[in-house]
């Protein structure tokens, strides 16, 4: 190999690269020898956190992988599980974090195309899309222009790329304010026997590159992804990526025409660090090595170097190796699409990863070195010196005496019209839903998003989910709870819960409290994956997602697909007219007083000494929205239990007893059911003494988040089987009420706790996000500080 000396490590700060100083004396440990440029920057690339995955590696190894559907775990850029038929669904969810925060409109649409891209590569046709964003409050200019910007980068590209957007969730938390958060997953279909894989195999075969012409944009994109933000995020704008929505379209069609010609050997296409990443992962998962000439690759800028192909981060790009003799019938089929092809190099058996410019050779290195040797650091976590004051606060403090609370009808009101959740169609009908004409269930009207599968009788569900409150108070349960109520979404809808995908979005792995974070959020994730039989397939880590030493909120963000066998059997949240209103919970236990004694039963006495434990409200939207604290715990789960309830609740619905069902979240059992009354437009009259064992707060009683949860509607006549299918499976079947009038009351016994008119709880649901923007119906804001 030709080294220059213009081409010597210290032309290259080391902060550049996002090395450490021990992690370069280790790659030059490794390599013999000082790295040239071009080396250095892709071990920076490779061994960046985004890329290497050097602090959580150790924890995503506890993952449960394995399972009867999984036709593809982690490994591969996503996961399949089999649905039956010979059809598999490819699925992943990754991150475009600190893109969004400096440009959010090409921030969040390139991370549209990235995942997209990871879905056909396998093979799959993408059918749908799901967002998972948080924002700081949107009383700053500066969050309503990220908020706007998100909104519409998200809804440009999807749109354009004829791929329609179902579902997802936005949260608001000031730990978000520097640092938003967006989450895209995708999601394909495929028949089994077409799945591909992402290897350089076959010594020899050529290696094209297709798409779109290599830029400047992106350059540092994984080293970028991998750092904290801070006050210079202007200047980072160089290393967001820019994307042609139209071009990566005409990409799908190219690719997927491709893989039926079997001409293909495999695919990777270029996301973070360009044609570093796809060219190493590429040589690392067929056990071959890879030589390329830069000098061949299609430049969209003149007096681009070496460096700045290989680190580039232009989008809409493919790298293809193909079977010899079959580049012209690959040239003929990307000519047809409008698109660029150029061979660009070869297959070897050497296990090197060899890089040319020209004449000159610039890169000579080990795969293995830039994947197996990356460092991993096993760290160790601890709580933050304020966390258990925070977890067992001075409930008398916290919470007033009940002849000084807060208006129950009115603080119902003020927790429909939260930004948390209150409705978000101001964000989703910007997104174009109805692409495929595969939407059975469309946002908003349902848990979670519900697909047909053309061709069979069966559906497909979706979802995202995560309480990043529930997780900075108690990461352990956070993170269970998180993988509970996805589950719970997708039962609720009618589906058995498949198979996950989740997006750790951390700040600092270094600080020793945000390691406890991801270590007890992920430890929470996998008991709850293991006791609901759901294994993680696929999924991205996002870590250092904090702003001037600003941590963002713990955000273990969980996708879920499930699986419906008749998707005619499927339900929505909607209450129907002249329906029961019931909940199936986990049978009533003893409940404990809040100094400590023990309740002997359940009481029909609604001034009963006996409590519902003021802790119950502990990490509740009630709590931080109403009250104005974030303290307290989440209520525990119980998977065993919560296993119990989605059994029978899946299982009524699939029988045809449940008209409509919906968890209880985010502001418990009234919002719940206010949220079901306002999307039927019916009002209804409920008693809510019978779902505590125990007598206490009105405000516990109403808007404590306790999960394993469903509250259903059926009609009089399936009551008795619903009681009896609860009584045979272990869960408690509570009737509530029924549905009816124009009035949302909800009562403890003969005591009415709230009462409001539909019509007011449906302007503050409805409207709520508007409100917040600042003007009812308006635009979404511009740059502010």
């Amino acid at each position: 190999m030709t080294e220059s000396p213009s081409l010597a490590a210290p032309a290259l700060p080391l902060a550049q690269t996002g090395l450490t100083p021990d992690e370069y004396a280790r790659a030059v440990r490794l390599l013999g020898r000082t790295p040239t440029l071009v080396e250095l920057g892709m071990i920076g690339a490779m061994w960046s956190e985004h890329c290497g995955y050097k602090n959580s590696r150790p924890l995503l190894r506890l993952f449960p992988t394995t399972g009867p559907r999984v036709l593809q775990g982690p490994g591969e850029n996503a996961g399949a599980v089999d649905i039956g038929d010979g059809l598999a669904v490819v699925f992943k969810i990754e991150s475009h974090n600190h893109p969004s925060a400096v440009e959010p409109v090409e921030g969040a649409a390139t991370g549209v195309g990235g995942i997209v891209r990871d879905i056909f590569t396998m093979g799959a046709r993408p059918i749908a899309l799901l967002d998972s964003l948080r924002f700081g409050p949107l009383d700053a200019p500066r969050t309503r222009y990220l908020f706007g910007g998100v909104v519409a980068g998200i809804g440009r590209y999807g749109n354009a790329i004829g791929v329609p957007t179902v579902g997802g969730e936005i949260g608001f938390h000031p730990s978000y304010a520097g640092n938003p958060l967006v989450n895209a997953m995708c999601v394909g279909l495929i028949r089994h026997e077409d799945l591909t894989s992402a290897r350089a195999e076959g010594l020899g075969n050529p290696v094209l590159l297709m798409g779109a012409d290599t830029g400047r944009d992106g350059l540092g994109g994984a080293t970028f992804a991998s750092d904290t933000l801070g006050a210079e995020n202007e200047a980072k704008r160089p290393a967001v990526q820019v994307g042609n929505p139209f071009l990566e379209k005409c990409l799908i069609e190219a690719c997927l025409e491709l893989l039926a010609t079997g001409t293909v050997v495999g695919m990777q296409d270029l996301g973070a660090a360009g044609l570093t990443s796809s060219v190493v992962e590429a040589a690392s998962r067929g056990n071959a090595g890879v030589r390329i000439d830069v000098a061949l690759a299609p430049r969209r800028e003149a007096g681009m170097n070496a460096y700045e192909v290989m680190l580039s981060e232009s989008q809409e790009r493919m790298l293809v190796v193909v079977r010899q003799g079959c580049e012209d019938a690959v040239h003929a089929v990307c000519t047809r699409w409008g698109l660029h092809s150029s061979r660009i190099g070869e297959v070897t058996d050497t296990g090197r990863v060899e890089i040319w410019d020209g004449p000159e050779q610039v890169v000579d290195l080990p795969a293995g070195l830039l994947t197996d040797e990356c460092p991993v650091y096993y760290r160790t976590g601890q709580p933050a010196a304020d966390l258990a004051a925070r977890q067992q606060p001075d409930w008398a403090a916290i919470l007033p005496p009940e002849d000084a609370a807060p208006d129950y009808s009115r603080a119902l009101l003020q927790l429909l019209a939260a930004p948390n959740i209150t409705s978000k169609a101001l964000v989703y009908r910007t997104y174009d839903h109805t692409i495929g004409t595969n939407t059975v269930l469309p946002p908003g009207g349902a848990d979670a998003a519900v697909l047909r599968i053309k061709g069979t009788g069966g559906g497909i569900a979706l979802t995202t989910d995560c309480n990043s409150r529930f997780c900075e108070l108690d990461p352990y349960q956070g993170g269970m709870q998180a993988v509970a109520e996805a589950a719970r979404n997708l039962v609720c809808v009618g589906a058995e819960p498949l198979a996950v995908t989740d997006c750790l979005n951390f700040g600092n792995p270094e600080r020793p409290e945000v390691f406890y974070q991801i270590e007890g959020c992920v430890r929470g994730m996998v008991a709850a994956c293991e006791a609901l039989g759901t294994p993680v397939v696929s999924g991205n880590v996002s870590l250092y997602n904090e702003t001037s030493g600003q941590a963002i909120a713990p955000t273990p963000v969980v996708g879920m697909v499930g699986l419906l066998d008749d998707v005619t059997r499927h339900t929505g949240l909607a209450w129907p007219a002249a329906a029961h209103l019931c909940l199936i919970q986990p049978p009533a236990t003893t409940a404990n007083s809040d100094d400590g004694a023990a309740s002997s039963a359940a009481t029909d006495n609604p001034h009963s000494a006996f409590r519902i434990p003021h802790s119950a409200l502990g990490a509740s939207e009630y709590l931080a929205t109403v009250l104005g604290h974030e303290v307290g715990t989440p209520p525990p789960l119980d998977l065993a239990a919560e296993k119990r309830v989605q059994t029978v609740a899946l299982a009524a619905i699939r029988a045809g007893l449940v008209l409509a069902a919906h968890d209880c979240s985010e502001g418990g059992l009234a919002v719940a059911l206010a949220e079901g009354c306002i999307a039927g437009g019916i009002g209804a009259d409920l008693d809510l003494h019978a779902t505590v064992p125990a007598a206490g707060r009105a405000d516990a009683l109403l808007f404590h988040e306790a999960p394993s949860r469903i509250v259903v509607a059926c009609t009089p006549a399936a009551l008795a089987d619903l009681r009896a299918r609860a009584a045979a499976g272990g869960v408690a079947l509570i009737m509530l009420g029924s549905t009816g009038g124009d009035g949302f009351l909800l009562r403890r016994g003969t005591t009415v706790i709230a009462q409001v008119p539909l019509a007011a709880a449906t302007d503050a649901w409805q409207h709520g996000l508007a409100r917040a923007l600042g003007v009812p119906g308006a635009g979404l804001g511009s740059p502010g500080d």
